[in-house]
């Protein structure tokens, strides 16, 4: 064996001859190449993508990951934790294999739908050597979000036609209509003397000197001395000795952004962006009408005392709850006679909003898209209201009413339908004992 060993040494040994060489080094690095491919190209990955968790999403923040780089993840288990628009869902993997690469961190807001946020490997891969597609979509950390949002603001502009103050020179104190014109037209008011009480440049001092524009000269214009910001605290924002107000424009200045340190902002949390965009949309696209109506609850405060003296708990809201979905068969009867038009069954709901443990008295409600209509119910009051008995004896009594608000879309509900609603849900609810009959 050892003789076959070195006979076949020896006839490598004669193949590589000078000539050869080049070749054979060459077949050399392609076997190389061949054989360790995987690894000098690295191990593809199985991507992991930012998904669709509600039908209303559009980005969401990556709370928390419960894996971390190198584990093992089986399908079905728990990834991450996302917040969308509406709550936080756990994301769970949809394949086997090894959690070789986080490319989104924790606490990272606002990812859009379909970034990369991971990478997976198979199983037996070497996670270390996992490949970094070149186009991934680039995601801030929370630390560049953190420092973009605590850059300070640019200061804001200022106008280049407010009136300069000159120095060592007594300041004028304007009216703001006077104010609107100086600045408007980049006129002086030092160059006359002001009208008004105790010293003020009034309005017709300004009009005066637009009259006179044509024929006198501006000792002065903005853009011959540019105005700097006030400084708070600063001698240049008090004002002058003798005069109860400032002459320089306050630091909050109308249709400017507020100055770096004069105010918190505090971000609004993705169900509140939501809502905001929503009820924005309601307000601006659906033509809202309002009807409100009082109703009388005492019998249901009393039916729910005698309910409570038999452990039935049962609140108000309840009563309401109940009182409206009977009102709403009188749809449901139209229904059932085929005399439901398309427009009151397409894309319609009803809801309550009760604000009345709050102490609201009554208000509003915006309705909530694709709903119809939105019924208020505000907090129960105490009445004195006259009564006449059967013999038509008036006495002073105390009654317990309610104020409810019904928002409806006047595409879909009219003024008749609306308070045709109104009038046999304050019926049901100030007669509890029928409500048990449907």
């Amino acid at each position: 064996m050892a003789a076959s060993l070195l006979g076949s040494l020896g006839v490598l040994r004669a193949a590589l001859t000078p000539r050869s060489l080049p070749l054979a080094a060459a077949q050399l690095g392609r076997c190389r190449y061949v054989g360790s491919s995987r690894r000098l190209l690295g191990v593809a990955p199985l991507k992991v993508l930012m998904p669709a968790l509600s039908p209303t999403m559009e980005k969401g923040n990556l709370v928390k990951w419960l894996k971390k780089e190198g584990e093992t993840v089986n399908v079905g288990d728990a990834l991450c934790e996302i917040e969308t628009d509406k709550a936080v869902v756990t994301l769970d993997s949809s394949d086997d294999g090894v959690l070789a690469k986080i490319m989104v961190e924790e606490g990272t807001k606002d990812v859009i739908l379909g970034s990369l946020i991971a990478l997976l490997v198979a199983e037996g891969e070497d996670w270390k050597q996992v490949e970094i597609p070149v186009e991934t979509t680039s995601v801030p950390s929370p630390v560049q979000s953190a420092s973009a949002a605590m850059e300070p603001a640019a200061p804001p502009a200022y106008s280049s036609s407010v009136v300069q103050p000159v120095p060592g020179r007594r300041e004028t104190r304007l009216s703001p209509a006077a104010r609107q014109i100086l600045e408007t037209h980049g006129l002086d008011p030092s160059s006359t003397a002001p009208t008004g009480p105790r010293g003020i440049f009034t309005k017709e001092d300004a009009l005066n000197m637009l009259k006179l524009k044509g024929t006198m000269t501006p000792t002065r214009t903005a853009a011959s001395a540019p105005l700097q910001p006030p400084v708070k605290g600063s001698e240049a924002a008090t004002s002058p000795p003798g005069y109860a107000r400032p002459s320089t424009p306050p630091i909050s200045i109308p249709g400017q952004p507020l100055a770096p340190g004069t105010f918190t902002e505090i971000p609004a949390s993705n169900i509140r962006q939501v809502i905001a965009r929503r009820l924005t949309e309601s307000k601006t696209t659906i033509p809202h009408s309002y009807a409100s109506i009082d109703c009388n609850i005492d019998q249901v405060l009393k039916l729910r005392k005698q309910l409570a003296k038999d452990d039935i708990k049962i609140s108000v809201n309840d009563f309401i709850i109940k009182a409206a979905a009977v009102t709403l068969k009188t749809l449901a009867k139209k229904a059932k006679a085929g005399k439901l038009r398309p427009e009151e069954y397409q894309g319609g709901s009803f809801s309550i909003s009760n604000l009345g443990m709050f102490g609201i008295s009554g208000f509003s409600a915006i309705i909530n898209p694709p709903q119809a209509c939105i019924l208020a119910i505000g907090q129960s009051r105490h009445d004195l209201t006259i009564s006449e008995d059967d013999k038509g004896n008036r006495t002073l009594c105390r009654k317990d009413m309610m104020t409810v608000t019904l928002s409806s879309d006047g595409r879909l509900v009219d003024d008749e339908l609306a308070s045709q609603f109104l009038e046999s849900f304050k019926l049901n609810l100030e007669n509890p004992k029928l409500l048990a009959v449907f």
